[in-house]
């Protein structure tokens, strides 16, 4: 069949002060690796076409650009980010109405690149593909993925030469904390109305001007993050320049999913502070609106007055994170109602489970079950947790619906890579079949669900650029 896409473009309408338009770098040998049938549906897209996802044709409709953008980068101002390795193809209209971005990541030096080659290997491809997906099937808002393509070509990085990939991307767009940023900082006012005026039509078409635009954006970063702490995930680099103005989940580069549960966790090889560590990720999410806020005052005439109603709004957050937060993990635990009394009996789980290195996931999924004790060391601590627990008749029916049964391991990630470098796509396959149904996973898949051993750990992941 015939590839046809439905583009229906509106970012590249906008000034080019936002953009550079330029093509794909083609590469030597096109080969798809993995489509995503389901989401090309949703898409409206029918056919495919290695040569297209791999950047060797620019398909009829689309409008290939990188986007323009700065960024805090681990706190510091960085004047000038962009889309270094990633060509924004086009967008189109999914059959629920909704615009997406369409996006091709690896896809050649862009004039953003600061120095890099633009390119991907195979092992962060195959990385965002799974955990991107795995995210969806959980019910968090993310960035999909549509295909990943091999490239023929090597790919130079510390390790050596490695296989190159080209990652199709999906999101509901790429407007980032980052993209307010750059304009705002060099007092392009005008870029920054439009900018504004272009995510709230977008985005969030209730929100009442720019300051309507950072309470919308503060709601949905609240809601996300909590999401993330409720599944164990850790972001490892959340930059502002990926920190969506949409709210979904963006750039898994060296991010990681909890297996023994610690509040200070860290994998990402470059957060040297801890600065994104699980923990402080909620933290974090209310510094980037912060971020934002700097930049949508420079709208107002009178900052005096819109100082002080973004910092209301801004300074309101943490207490959205919370609510969200305690909504979540009452869920974890069977209270579909859970109240700030019910907050020690969480906290008071959490700090067991960190003492005595309980698997974070398989804990959860374990609650109410003979073998939920089997994670603890000291189990009679945990026995008297469960009798307080018990007087609160938890639910079970919202526990499985709150607690997934698997999760994309990075052992497990780890062994996938290593196997699709060698030519062997079947651990991806099995992988992404097992994922798919998070919340009941078939008895087949019971292997994937175990924690790492010693000599399996992933201490530290990479952001593969």
């Amino acid at each position: 069949m015939t590839l046809h896409i439905p583009f229906d473009n509106s970012y590249a309408a906008l000034p080019d002060a936002f953009y550079t338009r330029l093509n794909p770098t083609p590469v030597r040998a096109a080969d798809t690796l993995a489509w995503n049938d389901a989401l090309a549906g949703e898409l409206g897209i029918s056919g495919q076409d290695a040569a297209v996802f791999a950047g060797n044709v620019v398909p009829d409709g689309a409008a290939p650009l990188a986007q323009l953008y700065a960024g805090h980068q681990f706190g510091n101002y960085n004047p000038q980010l962009g889309d270094g390795r990633a060509i924004l193809l086009g967008e189109v209209v999914d059959v629920n109405g909704v615009r997406r971005d369409i996006q091709l990541k690896g896809s050649g030096p862009t004039p953003y690149s600061r120095m890099g080659d633009g390119r991907s290997w195979l092992g962060p491809v195959l990385r965002e593909y799974v955990v991107s997906e795995a995210m969806h099937a959980l019910g968090i808002p993310t960035t999909r993925a549509l295909a990943a393509v091999a490239t023929g070509e090597p790919v130079l990085r510390e390790q050596g030469p490695l296989p190159g990939a080209v990652l199709t991307r999906v999101a509901s767009s790429h407007l980032r904390v980052g993209t307010f940023q750059i304009f705002a900082h060099r007092g392009h006012i005008d870029e920054l109305r439009t900018l504004t005026d272009y995510a709230i039509a977008r985005h969030h078409p209730d929100a009442d001007g720019p300051l309507g635009l950072l309470a919308a954006v503060c709601a949905a970063q609240a809601e996300l993050v909590a999401a993330w702490m409720s599944v164990g995930f850790i972001h490892g680099v959340m930059n502002t320049d990926n920190c969506t103005i949409s709210g979904e989940t963006i750039d898994y580069g060296p991010c990681a999913f909890m297996d023994g549960y610690h509040e200070g966790r860290v994998y990402s090889s470059i957060d040297q502070q801890g600065r994104y560590a699980f923990g402080n990720q909620p933290r974090i999410a209310v510094w980037n609106m912060a971020q934002l806020a700097t930049s949508l005052i420079q709208l107002f005439d009178d900052k005096d007055a819109a100082i002080e109603q973004a910092t209301a709004i801004v300074h309101a957050m943490p207490e959205q994170v919370q609510a969200a937060w305690l909504r979540r993990y009452g869920a974890k635990i069977g209270l579909s109602d859970a109240t700030a009394e019910d907050q020690p009996l969480i906290e008071d789980l959490l700090a067991l489970m960190q003492a005595q290195g309980a698997d974070f996931t398989n804990t959860f999924a374990a609650l109410g079950t003979d073998t939920a004790r089997d994670q603890f060391t000291d189990r009679d601590a945990f026995d008297t947790w469960q009798v307080r627990w018990r007087d609160r008749n938890p639910d079970m029916s919202v526990m499985a619906q709150a607690n997934p049964q698997i999760i994309p391991r990075n052992h497990r990630i780890e062994a996938m890579i290593e196997a699709a470098v060698a030519g062997d796509m079947d651990p991806f396959q099995r992988l992404m079949t097992a994922l798919a149904q998070p919340y009941d996973v078939a008895a087949a898949f019971d292997d994937l669900r175990r924690p790492p051993t010693d000599d399996e750990i992933v201490p530290a992941t990479f952001c593969g650029t």
